[in-house]
């Protein structure tokens, strides 16, 4: 899907017009990665515009960061702040945000410490990641031959762009083989999540996600599924899932803030279920969709409503 630029980005403070949010060919993440970001959705609802857990996600940049051993000098609430006057000065009724936290222009080499830290806040629109009729219809997907990072290889729980290469892979080998998406196992056979995706599975009525263990990001859509779940008085397990468990499942499906909640048809041309949308895939999207949209009441506060008054913390 193409990009559509906006007209700011937020840096270091600021916001720069979207051409002039460059960075340097030799700067250290270009060839060495070193990069941490996060990806939201901003919903238009009945109140204007509003930002899904937007404080979750920002602390999972700053978990990331903690990870990398990168300091930012703005705290959480700074962040926010950012995020919701970027939503508002590029006039957005609804759109996609992307924090980017990346080690610039410095010494050359490995070592990344004497390499500025420089952090970007974008916004642009985006629609249906896996297809704007994936959240009803479903998708074909398969199992990939590439394996997710083993522990203490490249920590998991960190949201990097160098993870990204190897979903680049998982994703790459799924479309040239005509599928959508591809599932990874983790380095021991198990079910771990989708190229860009956590995984959920229904089995005689019970919601299984594998546990942050198998190679897992901490998805916070994956945390609003099982907060939903259990809202909804559906068993939830994180369990270790065996690759054949997907085949028998009832109902499978992705979560993630660019796929939202997405079913899975099928799984190596093996149907799943009735090959269609489950009726505990439907309930979890009436529910999350309803909150998102402002036509149920927030009762978790997951909402960050961009036109209330607040402080401005960069400059125009």
């Amino acid at each position: 899907m193409p990009l559509q630029k906006t007209e700011k980005i937020w840096h270091n403070g600021k916001f720069v017009a979207w051409d002039d949010a460059t960075i340097h060919v030799t700067s250290h993440v270009v060839s060495y990665g070193s990069c941490l970001f996060e990806g939201i959705r901003c919903y238009s609802t009945p109140g204007g515009p509003a930002i899904f857990r937007a404080r979750e996600h920002t602390q999972r940049l700053l978990d990331s960061c903690r990870i990398y051993r990168i300091e930012l000098k703005y705290s959480l609430e700074e962040l926010l702040q950012a995020m919701v006057e970027l939503v508002r000065v590029n006039r957005m009724p609804h759109c996609y945000l992307r924090p980017i936290v990346l080690r610039g222009y410095g010494e050359v080499g490995v070592n990344p410490f004497k390499s500025p830290i420089e952090v970007y806040i974008a916004c642009w629109p985006w629609g249906g990641y896996l297809g704007e009729d994936a959240i009803e219809k479903g998708v074909d997907v398969c199992i990939s031959s590439w394996s997710r990072m083993a522990p203490n290889t490249l920590p998991a729980m960190a949201k990097s762009a160098a993870n990204y290469m190897n979903s680049q892979l998982i994703k790459m080998e799924a479309l040239v083989n005509g599928y959508v998406e591809g599932i990874a196992l983790d380095e021991r056979g198990l079910v771990s999540e989708g190229s860009g995706e956590n995984i959920f599975l229904v089995r005689d009525g019970v919601l299984f996600t594998p546990p942050l263990s198998n190679s897992v990001l901490p998805g916070i859509t994956r945390d609003t599924v099982i907060t939903l779940g259990r809202d909804l008085d559906i068993p939830v397990r994180e369990e270790a899932i065996p690759r054949e468990m997907l085949y028998i499942a009832d109902e499978v499906f992705f979560s993630g803030t660019a796929t939202e909640i997405a079913p899975i048809r099928s799984i190596d041309r093996i149907q799943i279920g009735s090959g269609q949308r489950g009726p505990i895939t439907r309930k979890l999207q009436e529910e999350f969709f309803g909150i998102v949209q402002g036509t149920k009441r927030d009762r978790h506060g997951w909402l960050t409503l961009v036109n209330q008054p607040a402080r401005v913390v960069a400059s125009r």
